[in-house]
């Protein structure tokens, strides 16, 4: 019997004395013989009220607590199961439980590695649900803050620690693996189911975010090559007052281009052609969220958590994970570490590739590098200065020059406004380059300041 006729039956039909009652039952006979088509239901209705002496409300209030089980095990089924990659979820708590069970550090960082990875796409899944309710512009401003919040707590913990160098090749890493690797496998699988085309993006928008990075590739150069000529006012001290003030410039600046991005140049954002502007419109007709906004936003809490105690075993294990794997903490820094972090814009961008929607896949890519170029390296200086550490923008001179190259290599791709299979294949080689090179370089500070 379905519960929603305990619910609407009235209540005062059993405070009424039993004569009275018995004159109604009567009563309810005569009509049920007059109508037959709702004659079983209502002889349900006053069988189950007898032989349960009228506590119709009570069925409700079991009734409550059984819907609420059952919308928590299906929020545990769409946020936890569903999805492919949460295979990985459980090598998080098998890290934790290594730590204390072994003094492997390799498998530690290793199954840390694989346990963050699904947290980090789980993360993005509950910003995305979570800007359903909030609109274009909240939406854009909760992807511009959870984003990078993966990097962002791994870099703080690792600060915390004092791996400055960690922190700065894992924020080079990231912008590089969003740049060629996201991006090239963005353009490829895009230029190969559509290979009878060049595929088209907004051209507009690219602009804006390249000179951004260039804006990064200036502000990074400067305080390394104050170092490296020896042409400091106060030695060891120069550099890091100079990043300090170019990180407070280079935040403003950010906050200017979200207020550009969202707010008085919406439409410089908008796709190349009418048609796929039409089929974005069917998409988010047909998108609905999956889950509530208060469960998105406990989902939201609670990945973020399990990121930060997770990203303390990934941070206190580099340096063991290295020596036990014999692999160099830069290769760890810059390729290992950004894996985490880009696995939800690997992802998408991949998936709106395939569909010819690649402005998605540019504001994905291009926009993430921007977001950690702009935002997550000047937050991590300005953290540095408040905690007392000496966090500066001279990421050395290897890095800065492969962070110029790369940018370079990405700016010239895109200055046609077009994209095929083979400029996707040329990004994933120079990417290819760049882990080799990585692979191969010996970072003069162990890792450390």
């Amino acid at each position: 019997m379905r519960p929603d006729y305990f619910v609407s039956s009235p209540a005062p039909f059993r405070t009424r004395p039993v004569e009275e009652k018995r004159d109604l039952e009567l009563e309810g006979e005569s009509l049920i013989s007059s109508s037959s088509p709702s004659s079983s239901t209502v002889r349900k209705m006053r069988t189950y009220e007898t032989s349960h002496g009228g506590s119709l409300g009570n069925v409700a209030h079991v009734w409550m607590p059984i819907r609420a089980i059952n919308r928590l095990f299906m929020n545990v089924y769409i946020v936890l199961i569903k999805a492919k990659i949460n295979v990985l979820l459980p090598f998080g708590p098998l890290a934790v439980l290594l730590h204390y069970l072994t003094k492997n550090q390799g498998w530690v960082f290793f199954f840390s590695l694989l346990g963050i990875t699904p947290l980090a796409e789980r993360l993005g899944y509950a910003t995305e649900q979570l800007a359903y309710y909030t609109g274009p512009i909240g939406g854009g401003l909760l992807n511009a803050t959870f984003g990078n919040v993966t990097e962002m707590i791994i870099s703080i913990y690792a600060l915390k620690d004092g791996m400055i160098r960690v922190v700065q090749q894992s924020l080079l890493g990231s912008i590089l693996s969003n740049l060629l690797l996201v991006l090239g496998c963005a353009f490829f699988t895009g230029g190969i189911v559509h290979y009878q085309k060049d595929q088209v993006f907004n051209k507009a928008a690219v602009v804006v975010n390249s000179g951004l990075l260039m804006m990064t590739v200036m502000s990074i150069t400067f305080p390394a090559v104050l170092y490296f000529t020896n042409s400091e006012v106060l030695l060891g001290k120069s550099e890091l007052a100079l990043s300090r003030f170019i990180s407070c410039i280079m935040l403003v600046t950010y906050a200017t281009y979200l207020v550009f991005q969202f707010k008085s140049h919406q439409n410089l954002h908008n796709p190349i052609n009418q048609a796929m502007a039409q089929n974005e419109e069917v998409s988010d007709e047909e998108g609905m969220p999956e889950i509530t906004w208060w469960e998105a936003v406990c989902w939201l809490a609670f990945f973020t958590l399990w990121i930060s105690i997770l990203s303390e075993y990934l941070v206190n294990t580099i340096q063991g994970a290295s020596e036990s794997l014999n692999i160099s903490v830069s290769f760890i820094s810059v390729i290992l570490l950004p894996i985490v972090g880009n696995v939800t814009e690997h992802a998408s961008a991949m998936m709106f590739a395939m569909k010819d929607k690649l402005d998605i896949s540019l504001g994905v890519s291009i926009g993430s590098s921007t977001q950690i170029s702009m935002f997550v390296i000047p937050f991590c200086v300005v953290a540095g200065w408040i905690a007392g550490k000496p966090m500066d923008l001279n990421f050395q001179l290897f890095e800065t020059a492969t962070l110029f190259v790369a940018i370079l290599v990405v700016v010239v791709t895109l200055q046609e406004g077009t994209a095929n299979y083979f400029k996707g294949l040329m990004l994933i080689l120079c990417y290819l380059v760049v882990a080799a090179s990585f692979f191969l370089h010996s970072d003069p500070s162990n890792g450390y300041y």
